[in-house]
């Protein structure tokens, strides 16, 4: 999904100014947020928890979206039409949950128990000190972290190659080093404000984008009317009917919305957040804007089809292609530096917040509470550390990408849902079912990720439902019927039956 291929665009001066202009605005704010991030360990990764409700919010929606929303929903909507709106429906649904009940849940129980990671969380709630709910927690993370920040990381290479000329290696290069620059310097602050900035970039491009490509079509009846005239046969499985889709198919796309709960770089936004209460208003905010970004994604797929009814015309026949070329077409070229801006804002909003959370893994998970558990060290010390640890996890990911693309992609295709089916179930029966015990985590964690890759290798089992959705299933079910088997820790009770009573005052 995160693939943008070769575009032929010329590099126009004001739209290169414009783009520049972004990238500065984003190394500033590492800059700026250097000091703060450098106070400590839960300030590097946690911005010691007081951020506010709009930047939480837009830094919750974005950090989830990637370059997907942008090319993946697009080439969607291009390919199918309207029933790509229940592609997007699911996750905005989850995502409002999440902002209302289980973000404050895990806000206030963090807090309670000073976790700054997944892992912190899982070994605190279940009194865990065989470290093995910290060990498996860190290399799902670590798995899949790095193979999408190596995704990442060639998906603006590509699009920075194609768009100014620099050629596809240079590309990576630049983006991993604009990524790192600001992730090591400013820490979660700095991606946050980032994540803030590059969520208003996202919805300038998404809204004015489909809306100048109408008017310039001559209307929205005009689209209807001109793809109306396709041929059938040309046209394929695309629709204006949002339900000319099977049951399974519409189950399936709203199944994407459960990879939300399970994704550590998303929930750790919720974490952060200064006063729980606050995101009740997180939740009306981030709701709004992804409805406004969905919008203006689907719209893009339906007004691009009408300009193009063939993929033949579409550079290298990839739907994918749709977004920039759209734009390189019928923008001015400061607006389409502004696009080109906004596809590396959805980008590194992803790249940069997995690169927080697999540092941690490494450095608070692994070297804090495992390697020197006990002893003192300073604060300084474990910033420098993460510092280094994101140095060399981004030299892996360039690694990985040049050496093995085939199985990055193989595995990003899995992040998301492996990431969701395995942490998801765990995550929200922790939080919400006091029964839960650590050999029921141990069974959803390891389950979630293993029928995810065997569902998504069977091709008549993935042809039927999308992966997500079956493992998630089975990964509750595991996590449930493990627990009524064995022992819960009776302290743990205790303490989310008090987090539970303070969150219902």
């Amino acid at each position: 999904m995160e693939n943008v291929s070769q575009i032929v665009v010329h590099a126009n001066p004001l739209a290169v100014l414009s783009f520049i202009i972004y990238l500065l605005i984003i190394v500033i704010i590492g800059v700026l947020a250097t000091k703060f991030s450098s106070a400590g360990i839960s300030e590097f990764f946690l911005a010691g928890r007081k951020m506010k409700e709009f930047v939480v919010a837009l830094s919750a929606v974005v950090s989830g979206r990637s370059a997907w929303l942008l090319v993946g929903v697009t080439g969607m909507a291009y390919m199918r039409g309207a029933s790509a709106v229940w592609a997007v429906a699911g996750y905005i649904i989850v995502e409002l949950f999440l902002f209302l009940f289980l973000g404050k849940r895990l806000r206030r129980y963090t807090e309670k128990m000073d976790n700054l990671t997944l892992p912190d969380f899982f070994e605190s709630r279940y009194k865990d000190k065989s470290n093995v709910l910290r060990v498996t927690s860190v290399i799902i993370i670590l798995i899949f972290m790095v193979a999408y920040v190596s995704a990442q990381f060639n998906a603006g290479g590509k699009a920075f190659g194609a768009s100014f000329g620099l050629g596809e290696f240079n590309g990576v290069l630049v983006t991993a080093l604009i990524v790192l620059a600001y992730t090591m310097m400013g820490g979660f602050l700095a991606v946050s404000l980032t994540d803030m900035v590059q969520a208003i970039f996202m919805i300038i491009a998404l809204l004015i984008l489909p809306i100048i490509a109408i008017i310039k079509f001559g209307g929205w009846g005009e689209v209807l009317t001109a793809l109306s005239k396709i041929d059938p046969k040309v046209l394929g499985s695309f629709s204006i009917d949002p339900f000319a889709l099977s049951v399974g198919g519409i189950i399936g796309f709203l199944g994407i919305g459960l990879g939300s709960p399970g994704n550590p770089h998303i929930l750790v936004r919720y974490m952060s957040i200064d006063d729980p209460r606050a995101l009740r208003k997180s939740a009306l905010i981030g709701t709004v804007w992804n409805t406004l970004m969905a919008w203006g994604a689907i719209y893009i797929g339906i007004v691009g089809r009408a300009y193009y009814p063939v993929k033949k015309l579409l550079p290298n026949s990839d739907p994918e292609n749709l977004y920039p070329y759209l734009a390189s077409t019928h923008l001015h070229p400061i607006l389409f530096g502004i696009i080109i801006a906004s596809i590396f804002a959805a980008i590194m909003s992803t790249a940069d917040s997995q690169l927080l959370v697999a540092a941690s893994g490494v450095v608070r998970d692994i070297y804090q509470k495992i390697m020197v558990k006990g002893k003192e060290i300073s604060q300084k010390k474990l910033v420098l550390l993460s510092r280094i640890v994101i140095i060399f996890l981004v030299i892996i990911a360039l690694i990985l990408g040049a050496v093995a693309s085939q199985l990055v992609f193989w595995l990003v295709l899995f992040a998301w849902a492996g990431l969701g089916a395995s942490f998801g179930p765990t995550i929200i029966l922790s939080l919400f079912w006091k029964r839960t015990t650590k050999q029921g985590v141990i069974a959803g964690l390891i389950s979630g990720t293993l029928i995810t890759i065997i569902w998504n290798q069977i091709h008549f089992l993935k042809s039927i439902i999308y992966e997500l959705v079956p493992a998630f299933i089975i990964s509750t079910l595991l996590t449930i019927i493990v627990s009524l088997f064995t022992t819960p820790p009776p302290e743990a009770s205790k303490e989310l039956e008090e987090i539970s009573a303070r969150y219902k005052r």
